[in-house]
């Protein structure tokens, strides 16, 4: 209270806002009980499973359902963690991994595995909220039961001009070690206004 108070008080001078850490806005936002959201996240899963039977379906409307999420919540994302523009496609990863996963899921990731063109990476979470409780029947071992994880990390970053493909490399539900996830970067669009600064 302190802090939103001092901000908004019209005696402080307009220095830049620092960033906010994903612990801090994770403490303060209004959520969900977490056992509800999982529980919840599972019934979606096993509905689309039930309509439309295909394993590699489901996984498509997975992606898409946490695309339309991702552009969609860059918006509240900026807001809340007064997070400038970042430099490159690094400090982005670097975003998403500590701010943004924490700010949404309660969990960080770390960043690894990045090419020599710096433009892909890995998202490794250790721990994931989605997954407690789960275990997949024998008739599902080709779901990714996080796809919507990926859409919307897509999605976000396309919000942002980031075009990327974001397919995931370990899945401790299919016996790995970690959840990866690889961010590719295929193309930054740069940003169009639609007006001319005058001259």
């Amino acid at each position: 209270f302190e802090e939103t108070k001092a901000q908004h008080s019209p005696f402080t001078s307009m220095a830049p806002v620092a960033p906010r850490s994903g612990d801090v806005i994770f403490a303060s936002v209004e959520r969900v009980n977490a056992e509800l959201f999982t529980l919840t996240y599972g019934a979606i899963v096993r509905q689309l499973i039930t309509d439309l039977e295909e394993v590699e379906e489901v996984n498509k409307q997975l992606d898409q359902m946490g695309y339309n999420i991702g552009i969609r919540l860059i918006d509240e994302f900026l807001a809340k963690s007064n997070v400038s523009r970042c430099v490159d496609f690094k400090e982005t990863a670097e975003v998403i991994a500590k701010v943004g996963f924490k700010m949404f899921l309660g969990v960080t990731a770390s960043v690894t595995n990045w090419d020599a063109e710096g433009t892909c990476c890995s998202l490794i979470l250790e721990d994931n909220p989605l997954v407690d409780f789960v275990e997949l029947p024998e008739t599902c071992q080709g779901l990714y039961y996080c796809n919507i994880l990926s859409g919307v990390v897509r999605g976000a970053l396309e919000m942002v001009s980031m075009k990327t493909e974001v397919t995931w490399l370990r899945d401790m539900l299919r016996g790995d070690d970690a959840f990866e996830l690889q961010v590719k970067l295929l193309k930054q669009v740069p940003e169009e206004y639609p007006y001319k600064d005058d001259e």
